[in-house]
């Protein structure tokens, strides 16, 4: 089933005001899917508070982005129940939302929803309703080990150009040492190859569609940023990068594997290793969109029995008593707070001292440009906020994972997915 067939068909008319809610102290336990980051993981134990303080326990469900992201919306969609809280994302939020398949969110004075990072709460809200509340926000950027670059003698700019990045990647690589020069996504999903791949193409001055829906992955933007990106991370990249995502290169990266990576923002709070650096995301002469905007977000579906005591405990969760909680707590401590979300966060003197990261962060969430533009004409960076964008982007994914494992060319790979999208949004009824 298409999304856009789920959102305009009769089962979602049907979760449109169904259901009851409860009060906050008659709910005995919540069921919340979250996506098995590092912050969410983190939540886990904060929370442990919360429970001690209303007596609502909370039952987790934690999963991989991929299957997390099907398994939400295949419920969601059906009104099947399984969660009072989900993990969703701008792309989703604000499409479900009209669609009626979360609830809207209401907060209180006390939760100040003007601190929130407006490029932030603007992609979490549908017809200035907010759907869904930040957790934590998150650009992309360069993370470098400047030991390295320093040791090589090369160097890294902010808005570098993509050629002096493969030129750094280069002189770091050291595979016999157990180093790789660099450590991108190749792992298919819409938000996790095609994440990375899609700022590249739009700084090459490419996009996903044109005014009218049509694909536009025949172009010769797409082919120049797609052989460029297999060819910088086949040669500089460790080997099976066709089967990375976010977590599984943190993981290479606190070992010590990767020169540079080029990823989310969040990921700087969790990086073990000494001397990083940070820049502004490199391009091929388009800065627009060289850089991604996403946050991952609490929403209620829509019907929920405990639609009172989600929302209740999603303001908590995404306040300014939660970072509080996480910067003073034991296990965390203000390096490890989510951001991101808050612009008050980032005037905190112990998240400063903290966290030197911030002001690259900052920037790049800042500089972000989810806005539709002449050369992309629809709204969003890394993904278009279309209904039928996760079909499309998935099966562009395999493909694109296809052609860095080497089992197609690229021109295969980018013909085989011109002609996947062209299917979708052509029964989707664009033209």
């Amino acid at each position: 089933m298409s999304i856009r067939n789920a959102l305009y068909g009769a089962t979602a008319l049907t979760l449109i005001g169904a259901g009851s809610t409860l009060a906050a102290d008659e709910a005995t336990e919540l069921t919340i899917a979250i996506v098995n980051n590092g912050h969410m993981i983190n939540m886990q134990t904060v929370a442990e508070a919360y429970t001690e303080e209303t007596g609502i326990a909370l039952n987790w469900v934690s999963l991989e982005e991929g299957v997390l992201r099907e398994q939400v919306t295949s419920d969601t969609a059906t009104g099947g129940g399984q969660y009072d809280i989900i993990n969703i994302g701008m792309q989703e939020a604000p499409i479900w939302g009209q669609a009626g398949w979360i609830e809207p969110l209401n907060f209180g004075d006390d939760y100040d929803v003007d601190d929130l990072l407006p490029a932030i709460r603007d992609g979490l809200s549908a017809d200035g309703t907010l759907y869904a509340a930040p957790f934590y926000g998150e650009s992309s950027m360069v993370m470098y080990r400047k030991d390295l670059t320093d040791a090589a003698g090369v160097s890294i700019a902010d808005n570098d150009s993509w050629e002096n990045v493969k030129a750094a990647a280069a002189a770091i690589h050291d595979p016999d040492n157990g180093v790789y020069g660099v450590c991108l996504r190749g792992k298919p999903g819409w938000g996790d190859n095609m994440a990375f791949i899609t700022t590249v193409v739009n700084s090459y001055g490419g996009a996903w569609f044109d005014a009218e829906g049509r694909p536009q992955l025949d172009s010769e933007e797409w082919n120049s940023a797609i052989n460029f990106y297999v060819d910088l991370l086949g040669t500089y990249g460790p080997p099976g990068s066709e089967g990375n995502s976010f977590n599984e290169i943190l993981a290479l990266y606190n070992e010590g594997k990767c020169g540079i990576w080029i990823d989310a923002t969040i990921a700087a709070s969790f990086l073990e290793v000494d001397g990083v650096a940070y820049a502004q995301s490199p391009n091929a002469g388009n800065p627009v969109g060289a850089n991604w905007l996403w946050a991952w977000a609490m929403a209620v579906p829509a019907g929920s029995p405990n639609a009172e005591a989600a929302n209740d405990f999603i303001a908590w969760a995404t306040s300014k008593d939660y970072i509080q909680a996480v910067g003073n707590h034991a296990d965390f401590g203000w390096g490890k707070v989510p951001t991101g979300t808050r612009t008050s966060t980032y005037s905190i003197p112990e998240f400063q001292a903290a966290a030197d990261f911030a002001e690259a962060e900052l920037a790049a969430i800042e500089s972000a440009a989810p806005e539709s533009t002449d050369l992309k004409p629809y709204v969003g960076v890394q993904f278009a906020a279309i209904p039928e964008f996760p079909e499309v982007g998935s099966a562009v994914a395999q493909e694109m994972a296809a052609a860095l494992s080497g089992a197609k060319t690229v021109e295969e790979a980018l013909a085989d997915a011109q002609n996947a999208a062209d299917a979708i949004m052509q029964e989707a009824g664009y033209y």
